[in-house]
């Protein structure tokens, strides 16, 4: 079943990817790249190297406790990490680089909405060397103020070192700010600073003004200003993906890097001035892509309509088909 909806939404993807973001996969660093790993199939967050130029840090959403880090010149990974001193993952979601140059692993999905009590945060420094390697993990217990939830992005500020999650909801989530450094024993509580659209990811921008929440078929960004959002966020050209799953800042904070999950998945670069500001979504959050601000041809239009009703329709198979997959 897998296959086939992933089959189903990369041709939705084919059809609706702008122009725009198709280029010539070359040996330039963070730029369009296909993630060649076999092992990786459910690409589930990505983060750009501090240390290392040019390398994304990925996982799959339920795995080993395995990190991979992927060379955006080749799309081959050049290092494997199997982090220790942690427990067995329930569900890997995001992945973040702090300003400390320690890498952070979300294991913060709950497909049920409040089937465990708690879930949590491995941290471990990011490698001087790219290697496959064992790495020496601390785990983090993370509850909510208000009540287990379901989430798939985490991020850390690169300024103050704050780690943040933004729920998952299809009528809106959350974001909540961590404790101001977190600790390796009890509990670390999460509290609900401000509310967010249906969010699969998210990256604070390099200079930490700005910070990007993506869904499955938008992106926005916002202002960052005093520990919360600073606007209402603007739209930015986030490309149509069968599982959009991950965004991340490139090191220079001029672009974003959008990736998805399934076998061979893309990663795909979007510069930031790239977004149509000019007319902002409408309906369910995260829900429908942003309107051209220029019309469309005809032939456009019924390639879009019909695209994103496909994507639509794989999309939501895709989340029944995981759900009844945990419950399994």
């Amino acid at each position: 079943m897998r296959s086939a909806l992933c089959a189903l939404g990369a041709a939705a993807a084919l059809v609706l990817l702008p122009a725009g973001h198709a280029r010539a996969q070359g040996q330039d660093p963070d730029r369009d790249f296909t993630i060649e790993d076999a092992r990786i199939t459910e690409s589930s967050g990505l983060a750009a190297s501090r240390a290392h130029p040019g390398i994304y840090w990925t996982h799959n959403d339920q795995d080993a406790p395995l990190i991979y880090g992927v060379d955006s010149r080749t799309g081959k990974t050049v290092a494997t990490l199997t982090m220790a001193g942690v427990g067995t993952p329930r569900d890997m979601e995001a992945i973040a680089v702090g300003p400390d140059g320690d890498i952070y692993v979300g294991d913060i999905g709950d497909n049920l909405d409040g089937s465990w009590d708690h879930v949590w945060i491995y941290r471990f420094p990011e490698p001087k060397t790219l290697k496959d390697q064992t790495v020496r993990a601390k785990q983090y217990v993370v509850k909510y103020a208000d009540g287990a939830r379901n989430a798939e992005a985490l991020m850390v500020h690169p300024k103050t070192g704050r780690v943040y999650i933004a729920s998952k909801n299809e009528k809106g989530g959350g974001l909540y700010a961590g404790p101001e450094r977190l600790s390796p024993s009890g509990t670390n509580v999460f509290r609900r600073v401000d509310e967010v659209p249906w969010v699969t990811d998210g990256a604070f921008s390099p200079d930490g003004d700005r910070l990007v929440l993506r869904g499955y078929f938008t992106a926005e960004e916002y202002a960052w200003k005093d520990g919360r959002l600073g606007d209402g966020g603007t739209p930015v050209g986030a490309p149509f993906q069968g599982q959009a799953e991950s965004v991340t800042y490139t090191p220079d904070g001029s672009a974003l890097m959008f990736g998805s999950e399934g076998r061979n998945s893309r990663v795909v670069r979007v510069e930031r001035d790239s977004g149509r500001p000019a007319q902002k979504p409408t309906g369910t959050p995260g829900g429908t892509p942003e309107s051209p601000s220029a019309p469309a041809a005809e032939g456009e239009k019924g390639n879009v309509t019909v695209g994103f009703l496909v994507l639509a329709g794989a999309t939501v198979l895709v989340v029944g088909a995981k759900r009844l997959l945990r419950r399994g």
